[in-house]
């Protein structure tokens, strides 16, 4: 199973939390989990910024293959440069888009807000 995690909220715990599962997805001893995606935009995009606490958490799952893509979008909008970002994170021209494309290749969304 392939896995697409979507973050666009700016709220810490959220991103925390999105981050953890996107681990305990990789960390899967079942063998059920074959691939882990993170796809970042809106105000998500912080959770990949240099200089967050998240950045740890980040730079570890990029440096275990979890591959991070960013909405190239949001960070014109945010007036941010890709230098900003945690290296390894990807740009991609729209998040939305990636995440529908990604899930066409079979992955799952498997992250949502609750209400």
């Amino acid at each position: 199973m392939k896995t697409v995690i979507h973050i666009v909220s700016g709220d810490e715990t959220e991103q925390e939390t999105a981050l953890a599962i996107a681990r305990n997805l990789l960390d899967d001893e079942s063998g059920s989990i074959d691939d882990v995606a993170v796809v970042v935009q809106a105000d998500g995009v912080k959770a990949i910024e240099t200089g967050q606490e998240s950045e740890k958490q980040v730079r570890a799952l990029l440096d275990d293959g979890v591959p991070f893509k960013a909405c190239s979008n949001t960070i014109e909008m945010m007036d941010l440069d890709e230098s900003d970002l945690v290296d390894g994170v990807e740009t991609v021209p729209e998040g939305a888009v990636e995440v529908t494309r990604l899930e066409t290749e079979g992955f799952r969304n498997c992250y949502k807000k609750r209400a």
